[in-house]
């Protein structure tokens, strides 16, 4: 179980390419300067989501992209979405 309030997503890719890498780090006992890898299954496990919080360089001498997303809990936007809604969300009809 992961108990941090986010998780860092590295990516990995050749330009116009395969997908060489993706690991994703959490940071250790609430400090930010030390990290340790967690596997994919584990954010799914917990409910992390991507947010559209992400960076991406260019590495023009390999010929490659890394890119950089963050992933929260059961992230919300309030602007679009009521925290406490009276009925559950599978009886929303969308």
């Amino acid at each position: 179980m992961i108990l941090s309030p986010y998780v860092v997503q590295l990516v990995r890719q050749v330009n116009y390419g395969p997908l060489e890498s993706k690991r994703y780090f959490i940071p250790t006992d609430g400090t930010e300067s030390d990290f340790v890898e967690v596997i994919e299954n584990d954010l799914i496990q917990t409910n992390f989501q991507k947010v559209n919080k992400y960076k991406i360089y260019k590495c023009q001498g390999h010929n490659k992209f890394f890119g950089v997303n963050i992933y929260q809990k059961d992230p919300i936007n309030k602007h679009h979405w009521r925290v406490h809604i009276a009925r559950p969300a599978n009886s929303i009809d969308l």
